[in-house]
């Protein structure tokens, strides 16, 4: 046999044992095939960037402070879950603004505060992929659900306004169960309420925390890598990263 034939024969087995190979999943990663997928609104879906008038405005033009706002916030629903106690994100919300406010010498009412965060949270709107990679996953035939720190009235106040509530079978507030995310208990409660176990689940969120909470609870998650988000390196990595909600589509099409 000439050295070609056998160089091609040697090719040609070699690929035919590459291609299962190829169709896997990276080393450590699953398929996923969610019975429900769960989704962060926030961030995840809602363009956050218009806020910064409004809370930039009550903090004295300090646009740049919004970040500390929203991570104020976020530790401090964390405090009212591990000291059993509860207010809405709304209120957390408006404490957390005036506690920045204080800090940095802003005088600032919390009726003004309120105003600042209340309305224009309402009236986010969708991230510009958001519409079209939902509808995609909705017409794959998953069922969309959305997982949420904010009131339940809220965030279907915020669907509505964003033109995407008829995407989504059911909207979960942790409200019922008075525990924010990422409390372990708030992802299994969520599953149950959907009839599924957590590994039957997916969480999609744009924040290292929600994807840490989801995968200690032994939920599959997908990080959306909005720009200035980041994973928390000391917790389980997501399933997947994308860069957002179309190619999220694209990946769960594609199993």
């Amino acid at each position: 046999m000439r050295p070609l034939h056998i160089l091609l024969m040697l090719l040609t087995f070699l690929m035919a044992g590459l291609q299962p190979a190829l169709a896997e999943p990276a080393p450590g990663q699953t398929r996923l095939k969610p019975r429900v997928i769960f989704f962060d609104v926030n961030e995840t879906l809602l363009d956050l960037e218009s806020m910064r008038q409004s809370v930039g405005a009550a903090l004295g033009g300090r646009q740049e402070l919004l970040p500390l706002w929203f991570s104020t916030m976020l530790h401090h629903s964390l405090v009212e879950s591990a000291t059993e106690n509860y207010h809405d994100f709304g209120t957390v919300g408006t404490a957390a603004l005036l506690m920045v406010a204080r800090k940095h010498g802003i005088a600032l009412g919390e009726e003004q505060a309120r105003n600042a965060i209340v309305t224009p949270l309402l009236r986010l709107p969708a991230h510009p992929e958001v519409r079209e990679g939902l509808q995609a996953l909705k017409n794959q035939g998953y069922t969309l659900v959305t997982l949420t720190n904010s009131t339940r009235r809220g965030v279907q106040t915020q669907l509505e306004n964003a033109g995407l509530a008829d995407l989504f079978a059911d909207n979960l507030s942790i409200e019922e169960i008075k525990l924010y995310k990422p409390h372990l208990r708030t992802y299994r409660w969520a599953a149950e309420r959907m009839g599924v176990n957590p590994e039957e689940a997916l969480l999609v969120a744009a924040h290292g925390w929600d994807i840490a909470g989801a995968k200690a609870a032994g939920m599959p998650a997908i990080f959306v890598a909005r720009p200035g988000q980041t994973l928390y390196p000391l917790a389980a990595e997501p399933d997947r990263t994308v860069r957002d909600i179309r190619e999220l589509a694209e990946v769960l099409d594609s199993r």
